[in-house]
C-alpha cells in the first residue's frame, strides 16, 4: 500500500468519531486515484435520499478542477485546458467512499470498506470488452428503477464513458442537416467524407447499395425495400394478405395493376355501372415508380387512361378514389407518420409519436368531371401544393399548410373524437402492412447478406402516408422507402431570388425521429438495455448525456414507441406467408440466390410428400414451367431464371386448394403448411423420407435473414372464418378487385402477380 493511502486511512480514523467535514476533506485528499460515481444508487444497493440533482451537486459526486489539475500536469498537453474532462487512469480503481450526508449519520469505517469494495468491483467491470477507451461517466437511472447487484452492473454498462459512436454520413443526401443536428445532440462523431476504417453506423440516402463495400456495422437501409415499396409490389403484397385475411386488410383501397389487369378493370367497372346507373366512381392513377405526386391524375372511365409511346400503357396502379375524406377547415389532408423497422428477425417496429399533417390548398369538393384536374383540391402531396399561391409556411406547429399531427388530434379531441381509437387503428394498419412486406424482404436480405458471410445489420425509417376517412377509418395511401427528412424549405426572399430557410414543424418532427433512431441503434445500448422493460428503456435512453467540456444535458424523452413485438399476440396469426417463405428459402439451395430452380421445386414436393398417383412429378414439372414462364413474361427486364417468392406462394396456394378442397383458402394454406413442416421435422430427426437440402430445422432457420427463428404455428380464432363475398361498387371498397384465388376453379393462372422490380426511387 502506498504512503498516500496510509495517510488517507490515518486521517479517516481521526475523523470517524466526529463525522463532521468527512466528505469535504475526503474530496480534497483523494486526487487522481478517484473514479467518481454520480449517483449513490449506481454504486450501492441502498437507495440514498435526496433528489438526483442534489446528489449531482454534492462534493462527493464531482471532481474539482483543482484536484484534476494536479493529475493533468502529468498528462499530455492536449488535456490540460479542460477542467470537466474525466481522464482514464487504468491503474486507478475507484476508491471513493459513498457518503451518508443525506441521512446525517457519521461515516462508519466498516461500511466504508464494504462500499469501497463494491465500487472497486464496478471499476473492474467498467474496463470490460465494450469499454474501448477506459473512461467512465456518471450513471443516472430513473428513480423508479430498483437497483440491485445485477441491475447495477447493467446500468453502468449503459451509461459508461466510451469512444463516441461513429457515423458515416457521406451518402446521407437530403437528410444531412437533420442527421448532423442529431449527431451533435448525441455527442457522436461524424465522418462526412467517409472513413477508411469501419464506422458503427452508415447513413445512406437512397438504398442499401449506395455503398457495397460495407462488411460490418449498421446500415439505415434494408436490401430490397425500395423495390418492395413501389406501387405495384406493395399492392401485390397487400393483395396476398387480403386473400388470406380480407377483413384485417380492408384498409387498402381497391386496386388494379396496369397494363396486365386493364381488361379486368374495364370489365368490372362496366358491369358495376350497368347494374347501377347512378354510380359514378372516380379512380386515381399512380405510376409505379412515381414520387412527389409526379404523374398522378384522376379519371372516371377506363377509357380516360393516358398512354405513352402511342401503344403501351405506363405501368401503374389504379385505385378507387376516397371521395369522403375527413376535412379540417374545409381542406383535405393526409398524415405522414415515420416508422422505424429496427430488425426483420426478430421483427421490431417503432412508430413516431408525432407526425406531419399535410393540407391541400384549395377547399375540397367531391370529384366531378369539372374539377378532376384540380390537383390542389384532391392531392395532398407537399411537393405539389407548395407550388400553390395559397400555400402557407407557418412558424406555428398548429397552423399553416403543414402542421403537426398532434395539433390535428387536439382539434379532433375537442370535438369529442376518441383519439385512442384513432391511434389504435393506425398502429394496427402499420403493423399489418409491414407484416405483408417482411416475407419478400427476407429473401432480399439473404441474397445480399448470405448467412455465415460478413455483412452489416440493417434498419430503416419508412414514411407512411395515411388518409382519415370521414368516419375516422384510416386508409393506407402508400409507403415511402425514402421519406424526405429535410428540415428547411425554399422561400422567395426577393423577386426571382430563392433560399432555404428553416422549417420549425419539420425540425420538430424529423430531428427527433433521426436522433431517437440513432439512440436505439447505438451498439452499446442495443446490448445493455435488452434486460429492461420497455418503459425503463425509454427512461434510461432519456438520461443525461455528458460530452467533453460540457455539463450533463438531458435529452428529450423518446419520440419512438415500440409496437412490435409489444403486440405480438394480437398479430402473430397474420404471419402465415412468412412460414411459406421459410420453405422457399430452405429449398433455394445456393445461398444468395433469389429464384427457385426446377430441381429445388421438385425436392420441395418430394420431401414434403405432396406428389401421389393423381399428382405426379411430371405434373409438378408442368406446373413449375407454366408459372415460371408466365411470370417471366410479366418481367421483361428480369435476367434471372427460376421461380421467385411470389410465384412460389401462388403455387403453394394452388397445391393447398388441390389437397384440401372443402376448406376456405386460409385453412387450406395453414393445413398444407402443417403437413410440410411436420414432414420436414420428421426428416430432420432422421426418419425416412429423403435427404434435406439443409441438415436440420436449425439450419433452415439460419437461412432466413440473419439466422432467426420461424414464426410459430399457433392458430388464431380468425382462421376459422371464411372469406367475405365480393361487395358492390356503390362506395369505395377497401379490398382486392380480384376474386378469391381459384376458389371455384383450379386454374392458378387467374390471379397474376408481379415480381419486384429493381428500379431506384427518390425521396418523397
Amino acid at each position: 500500500m502506498s504512503d498516500h493511502y496510509v495517510k488517507v486511512k490515518v486521517q479517516l480514523e481521526q475523523m470517524k468519531s466526529s463525522g463532521e467535514g468527512v466528505e469535504k476533506e475526503e474530496a480534497d485528499i483523494i486526487e487522481d486515484e478517484v473514479l467518481v460515481a454520480s449517483s449513490p444508487a449506481s454504486v450501492s444497493p441502498i437507495q440514498a435520499s435526496g433528489t438526483p440533482a442534489a446528489q449531482r451537486e454534492t462534493p462527493k459526486t464531482s471532481v474539482t478542477c483543482r484536484n484534476q489539475s494536479k493529475s493533468r500536469s502529468k498528462l499530455g498537453k492536449d488535456e490540460k485546458n479542460t477542467c470537466t474532462k474525466q481522464d482514464s487512469v487504468p491503474a486507478l480503481q475507484g476508491t471513493i467512499v459513498a457518503s451518508n450526508a443525506n441521512s446525517g449519520k457519521p461515516v462508519n469505517r466498516k461500511d466504508n470498506e464494504q462500499q469501497m469494495l463494491q465500487i472497486k468491483g464496478t471499476g473492474k467491470m467498467l474496463q470490460g470488452k465494450t469499454e474501448t477507451n477506459g473512461n467512465t461517466v456518471p450513471i443516472h437511472l430513473p428513480e423508479d428503477i430498483k437497483v440491485g447487484p445485477h441491475n447495477k452492473e447493467d446500468a453502468n454498462k449503459v451509461a459508461k464513458r466510451r469512444k463516441p459512436v461513429t457515423v458515416d454520413t457521406f451518402k446521407a443526401k437530403t437528410s444531412l442537416e437533420a442527421l448532423k443536428l442529431s449527431i451533435r445532440q448525441l455527442k457522436w462523431k461524424e465522418f462526412p467524407v467517409g472513413r477508411r476504417s469501419a464506422c458503427d453506423i452508415y447513413w445512406h440516402g437512397v438504398s442499401f447499395h449506395d455503398n457495397d463495400n460495407i462488411i460490418s456495422g449498421q446500415v439505415n437501409k434494408f436490401p430490397g425495400m425500395i423495390e418492395m415499396l413501389r406501387k405495384i409490389n406493395l399492392t401485390r403484397a397487400v393483395r396476398t394478405m387480403q386473400e388470406l385475411f380480407p377483413e384485417e386488410y380492408n384498409f387498402y383501397p381497391r386496386s388494379w395493376i396496369l397494363p396486365e389487369e386493364y381488361q379486368l378493370f374495364s370489365t368490372q367497372i362496366s358491369l358495376a355501372k350497368d347494374s347501377d346507373l347512378s354510380q359514378k366512381p372516380t379512380f386515381i392513377i399512380k405510376p409505379d415508380g412515381g414520387s412527389q405526386g409526379d404523374g398522378i391524375y384522376l379519371i372516371r372511365d377506363p377509357g380516360d387512361l393516358r398512354v405513352i409511346a402511342g401503344s403501351h400503357t405506363k405501368q401503374s396502379v389504379v385505385q378507387e378514389y376516397i371521395h369522403k375524406p375527413l376535412l379540417i377547415d374545409k381542406l383535405k389532408f393526409d398524415i405522414r407518420l415515420y416508422v422505424l423497422v429496427k430488425s426483420l428477425e426478430p421483427l421490431e417496429i417503432y412508430i413516431a409519436k408525432e407526425g406531419l399533417s399535410r393540407f391541400c390548398t384549395e377547399p375540397y369538393q367531391e370529384p366531378s368531371q369539372k374539377n378532376l384536374s384540380h390537383v390542389f383540391m384532391h392531392l395532398t402531396n407537399y411537393s405539389l401544393n407548395v407550388q400553390s399561391g395559397n400555400f402557407v409556411h407557418s412558424d406555428s406547429l398548429s397552423s399553416g399548410s403543414k402542421r403537426t399531427f398532434s395539433s390535428v388530434l387536439y382539434r379532433l379531441a375537442s370535438k369529442g373524437v376518441d383519439i385512442k381509437k384513432v391511434w389504435s387503428d393506425i398502429i394496427s394498419l402499420v403493423i399489418k402492412t409491414i407484416i405483408a412486406l417482411v416475407p419478400e424482404l427476407k429473401v432480399y436480405y439473404q441474397a445480399d447478406i448470405p448467412p455465415g458471410k460478413p455483412g452489416p445489420t440493417c434498419f430503416q425509417i419508412l414514411g407512411f402516408d395515411i388518409l382519415l376517412m370521414k368516419n375516422l377509418k384510416p386508409v393506407l395511401l402508400e409507403v415511402n422507402a425514402n421519406p424526405s427528412m429535410r428540415i428547411e424549405h425554399e422561400q422567395e426572399v426577393s423577386p426571382g431570388v430563392f433560399e432555404y430557410v428553416p422549417s420549425p414543424v419539420d425540425e420538430e418532427v424529423k430531428v427527433g425521429v433521426i436522433r431517437d433512431t440513432l439512440r436505439l441503434m447505438d451498439p452499446a445500448q442495443k446490448k445493455s438495455l435488452t434486460s429492461y422493460p420497455e418503459h425503463q428503456q425509454e427512461e434510461m435512453l432519456g438520461s443525461p448525456v455528458r460530452g467533453t467540456g460540457e455539463e450533463g444535458r438531458v435529452l428529450p424523452s423518446m419520440c419512438l414507441k415500440q409496437v412490435f413485438p409489444k403486440y405480438t399476440k394480437q398479430f402473430s396469426y397474420l404471419r402465415t406467408v412468412e412460414r411459406i417463405t421459410a420453405l422457399f428459402l430452405r429449398f433455394l439451395g445456393v445461398k444468395g440466390n433469389m429464384r427457385l430452380g426446377p430441381t429445388g421445386f421438385r425436392t420441395f414436393i418430394r420431401n414434403c410428400k405432396l406428389s401421389n398417383s393423381h399428382f405426379s412429378m411430371a405434373t409438378v414439372d408442368i406446373l413449375y414451367i407454366d408459372i415460371t414462364r408466365r411470370w417471366a413474361s410479366m418481367l421483361p427486364d428480369s435476367r434471372e431464371a427460376g421461380m421467385g417468392l411470389q410465384a412460389f406462394v401462388e403455387a403453394f396456394f394452388y397445391l393447398a386448394q388441390r389437397r384440401f378442397k372443402s376448406l376456405p383458402l386460409r385453412e387450406q394454406v395453414v393445413s398444407l403448411l402443417e403437413v410440410c413442416e411436420a414432414q420436414l421435422e420428421n426428416q430432420g430427426r432422421g426418419d425416412p423420407g429423403g435427404a434435406l437440402p439443409e441438415d436440420s430445422t436449425a439450419s433452415t432457420r439460419r437461412s432466413v435473414s440473419c439466422g432467426r427463428t420461424q414464426t410459430g404455428r399457433t392458430q388464431h380464432p380468425h382462421h376459422m372464418s371464411t372469406s367475405a363475398p365480393g361487395q358492390a361498387l356503390s362506395a369505395p371498397q377497401l379490398c382486392s378487385p380480384a376474386t378469391p384465388r381459384r376458389a371455384s376453379s383450379q386454374d392458378y393462372r387467374l390471379h397474376q402477380r408481379l415480381r419486384p422490380t429493381h428500379k431506384g426511387n427518390v425521396e418523397n
